[in-house]
């Protein structure tokens, strides 16, 4: 994880913005550099580094004694890096997995360097001979990247938002702080206005790749008519090339299906590799009994993981909620109930551990229909459409959550079932047997694909969905019921009647939700599009609060076994 700025077209000195850059310093604790560009006087970038590969020569911005009009940041990881050096015989001069996409450019432009490059990444690539700048971000939005162009021509770029919240800008110009959208890449000019100064204008934007799409570069996969055997290969796959670190690496374990086969994928494939520290995996809940600590325990067990439970209370999550707010740029009450936990775990791994690198369980539920509400959905057809929608808006909540929360304490996320070809893939298979039913739990076709390879325990391999902020507190009282607790004597009935007056885009309905969007309004004023709408289930009625335990049908599933705490 890192921190990428830049800022092109100034209206002031550079050196006046960089306290805009110092904004997310937390994403890279390892040094930081800030640069102008040689001969554009009022372009600079900033970078924070967190180093993971080539400790020596990785700090940025990267440029080459070949290619010195090339100038290039980026937060992420290229996968594939040693494979597009041997294919296209890339002459590199470092171990930096990001050289690469140096390389890619001056071979074949910015679509294909973007199309070739297996891995999670946002961007900023200046070409100084050509005038052109580039800013672009992978395919599910896994690094986040932020934008603001204003009408004056001045072009800022960031990891987060806040970065970017308060720079010097020419008094009147007109500007929108926006996200860089997932797997697109936006091109620009950078002309010498009539006072020898640089300025930038927006040429065009560049989908260049689509989620239900096979990447174009190439994956060590074969696939065949077995769809079980498809999916395990290509999901081990996504874990084997995401062991790329020199820092410890270690996983977030919360019991369910997902971080637990992630986890014992990757304890697996890292013992093949010949890593021989103690993966250390970590577990976090308001109780000892917690379901999700329970069920953790048993799964490090099997896999004989360096274990830690993460024990906190009802007023460490009420303290946290303003950090955590902070930290995610978002108002959406879904994603900040689960970045509690997430935001305290990380904590703890940064304070406690020297592991840097973890491996989550994101994303699987989007692209596998894990949410228990998919039961609800009229077909195959719609299921189908809704794992797609909320595929491509991740970036929005949970990768937005997973990327915040770690980021927020300078550790790197790595979610191997957002692979792009692990995804895609599980797309392509025929909606109807994709869909939970009756008769078929949810997520079937990827419990059945590892069924009785004793990776996991198989009960686990079986358990059923539960709510990450449900599943950390006890089956009594969730985590949601004690923030309610708290929360609801603070907002006035009026104030909550009225909000429709105060905030019109996504009015709040919740006295926790008016409580969140509070803060979020101190802290981020006049961005409430950051959160374009909130995260709700499909086909449950006119629901308002997104808690599992909320939902009528979330006991009601056939052929599932209830775990007990």
């Amino acid at each position: 994880m890192c921190g990428i700025w830049g800022i092109f077209g100034s209206d002031v000195d550079c050196h006046e913005q960089v306290q805009c850059c110092f904004k997310i310093a937390h994403r890279g604790p390892d040094c930081f550099r800030f640069e102008n560009v040689n001969h554009y006087q009022n372009c600079a970038f900033g970078f924070h580094r967190l180093a993971i590969v080539d400790d020596l020569n990785g700090m940025q911005p990267i440029r080459l004694v070949s290619m010195p009009h090339i100038w290039m940041i980026y937060n992420g990881e290229i996968y594939n890096y040693k494979q597009l050096q041997a294919k296209y015989n890339f002459d590199y001069l470092t171990n930096c997995d990001g050289e690469s996409l140096i390389h890619l450019y001056n071979k074949g432009g910015i679509d294909f360097m973007c199309k070739n490059l297996y891995g999670v990444f946002a961007f900023i690539l200046l070409d100084t001979k050509e005038n052109k700048l580039y800013c672009g971000r992978d395919s599910f939005g896994v690094r986040p990247a932020f934008k603001l162009l204003t009408s004056n021509g001045t072009l800022g770029i960031c990891s987060e938002a806040k970065g970017l919240l308060n720079l010097k800008l020419v008094s009147g110009s007109k500007f929108k702080i926006e996200f860089v959208d997932p797997g697109t890449f936006e091109e620009y000019s950078v002309h010498l206005a009539s006072n020898n100064e640089r300025k930038v204008k927006f040429e065009r934007k560049f989908k260049f790749h689509d989620i239900t799409h096979l990447p174009a570069y190439d994956v060590d996969v074969k696939l065949n008519d077995s769809v079980l055997e498809n999916i395990r290969n290509s999901l081990t796959n996504s874990v084997k090339m995401r062991l790329m670190s020199q820092r410890r690496m270690g996983c977030l374990l919360s019991g369910g299906l997902d971080s637990s086969l992630i986890t014992g994928l990757m304890v697996h494939e890292a013992r093949k590799a010949g890593i021989n520290y103690p993966i250390q995996t970590f577990s976090i809940g308001m109780g000892h009994e917690s379901p999700d600590i329970v069920a953790a325990r048993r799964v490090a067990k099997h896999l004989n993981t360096e274990h830690h439970e993460i024990i906190f209370t009802p007023q460490d999550a009420i303290n946290s909620i303003r950090d955590v707010i902070k930290a995610l740029e978002t108002f959406d009450v879904t994603t900040i109930r689960a970045s509690i936990g997430m935001y305290l775990i990380s904590k703890y791994i940064k304070e406690n551990t020297d592991t840097v690198v973890i491996f989550s369980g994101e994303g699987s539920d989007e692209v596998c229909q894990g949410y228990i509400y998919f039961y609800k959905a009229p077909n195959e057809s719609e299921a189908h459409a809704e794992s797609i929608r909320i595929c491509n808006d991740l970036y929005l909540f949970d990768v937005c959550r997973a990327d915040r929360t770690t980021a927020a304490h300078g550790l790197e996320l790595r979610v191997p079932f957002l692979d792009h070809f692990f995804s895609s893939y599980y797309l392509s298979i025929p909606a109807q047997d994709r869909i939970p039913t009756e008769n078929r739990c949810e997520k079937y076709l990827l419990r059945k694909a590892f069924d009785d390879l004793n990776i996991i325990p198989n009960d686990i391999l079986w358990r059923p969905k539960e709510a990450f902020s449900d599943g950390v507190a006890s089956k009594k009282k969730s985590l949601f019921e004690h923030l309610h607790d708290h929360i609801n004597p603070l907002v006035k009935d009026e104030d909550l009647m009225n909000a429709a007056d105060k905030y019109p885009l996504n009015t709040p309905l919740t006295k926790e939700a008016y409580f969140f969007r509070e803060i979020f309004n101190e802290l981020f004023p006049g961005c409430d599009h950051f959160t374009p709408y909130m995260w709700l289930p499909r086909w449950c009625g006119n629901v308002v609060d997104p808690s599992a335990r909320t939902l009528k049908h979330y006991d009601s599933r056939h052929n599932v076994v209830q775990v007990e705490a």
